[in-house]
């Protein structure tokens, strides 16, 4: 399924992201390092080991992407603009390697777009939730989408 277009969006639309996905060590390593994040917890199992989780934490900005990417094919493939802006970014529980995510999105706020009379803004309330079902990522996206063409 692809994105949808601004006009076919309502206010309340809420979606269930088929797409599941088990976070590797593998992830989390390459991840980490890619952006240069050196952080012991991430990367270090004997420090992630004496810590109060006494194994490794995902990175958060991984779980972060991972939550967005889950969403973008029911949501704004093919009909993106730009995403305008990331608010509210809050992270209740942590991501351990092996754990399984899935994610829903639901439409917060529509606004017609001042400067492009061609495309909409669309406000997205991201979850993510681990297979014991805890929300460990949410935030709000707001996305500039193309209006349906003709």
């Amino acid at each position: 399924m692809t994105g949808r277009y601004f006009d076919e969006w309502l206010v309340g639309d809420r979606i269930e992201h088929p797409i599941r996905r088990t976070v590797t060590e593998t992830d989390n390593l390459l991840f980490s390092t890619m952006t240069h994040n050196p952080q012991p917890l991430h990367i270090d199992a004997e420090a992630a080991r004496a810590s109060e989780f006494g194994q490794i934490l995902v990175n958060g900005t991984f779980t972060f992407s991972l939550m967005i990417g889950l969403s973008v094919g029911e949501t704004t493939l093919g009909t993106l603009v730009a995403n305008l802006g990331y608010d509210e970014l809050v992270m209740p529980k942590p991501v351990f390697i092996g754990d399984t995510m899935h994610a829903f999105s639901e439409v917060m706020a529509l606004r017609e777009s001042k400067s492009r009379p061609t495309a909409g803004l669309v406000t997205f309330r991201h979850e993510l939730f681990n297979q014991r079902g805890e929300l460990v990522c949410q935030c709000l996206r707001t996305a500039l989408l193309q209006r349906r063409p003709g």
